[in-house]
């Protein structure tokens, strides 16, 4: 089942203040769409637009020219949208924590190393989840879907204060951090990460509560009060279709 959870990173490495919710309609930034209308994105990206909601999501991110973006556990899909949204100017590093070496046999792409030859301001770093880091520090931290197996037994032993902390370091003042997971019931914790592969909001809040960030704002673009919340995300009822959660936490 781990192959599944972990299949954008594989097909990467196969190219080798207050806080408020927000539900208004998305204003889609000039860049943002110009990625998202790229002729180069291939099929099979654009037929998961309607479900990933890429434009709406990463305008209300606030992904702009110039940035500096990180995706931790990266895949194709989105580090292809990173790359044209921030353009040549900005940077996008796919973030390859060496754990999941555990999982995957595909060699990993070398350290520094440009993997995606049609965007060469991608560059793959690869490190123990513990030893976070990139050059300079970013605009924005992104992890999508995996922030929960930071938790799981295959990641030992990457901490998860460690990383939240190292996370923090990366970060420019002001910076952001995005996570978008799987939602499970509230009040159970982390108890799901290793099951269902979901993770109780809550726990988010109170971790990067810790790690020295504040909550900004949310999204419910990818909100879906169908899910019970209770089943395998990878269950055919349900996936592709999960309730998740999209916060926004703030270095100060």
């Amino acid at each position: 089942m781990r192959k599944h959870l972990l299949s954008g990173v594989v097909a990467a490495l196969l190219l080798a203040g207050g806080a408020s919710a927000f539900s208004a309609p998305v204003e889609v930034s000039a860049n943002i769409a110009k990625a998202i209308d790229d002729p180069a994105r291939t099929q099979a990206d654009r037929d998961l637009d309607a479900a990933r909601k890429p434009a709406e999501l990463l305008s209300f991110i606030g992904v702009k020219p110039g940035q500096t973006v990180v995706d931790v556990f990266p895949g194709p899909y989105y580090d292809r949208l990173f790359a044209d949204a921030v353009g040549p100017t900005g940077k996008v590093y796919m973030f390859i924590p060496t754990e999941i070496t555990k999982e995957i046999k595909t060699p990993l792409p070398a350290n520094g190393s440009h993997p995606m030859a049609d965007h060469p301001n991608v560059t793959a770093f690869i490190a123990p989840t513990n030893s976070f880091t990139i050059p300079g520090q970013a605009d924005v931290v992104w992890i999508r879907q995996n922030y929960h197996d930071l938790y799981d037994p295959f990641m030992a032993p990457a901490d998860v204060p460690t990383f939240n902390k190292a996370v923090f370091k990366a970060l420019k003042p002001g910076g952001l951090f995005v996570i978008v997971d799987h939602s499970a019931p509230d009040g159970t914790g982390i108890a799901s990460t290793n099951t269902t592969h979901r993770i109780d909001a809550a726990v988010v809040k109170k971790d990067m509560t810790a790690a020295g960030f504040k909550f900004v704002r949310e999204s419910d673009l990818l909100r879906n009060p169908a899910d019970p919340r209770t089943k395998l995300v990878f269950d055919a009822s349900i996936r592709g279709k999960t309730d998740q959660f999209v916060y926004v936490f703030k270095k100060p």
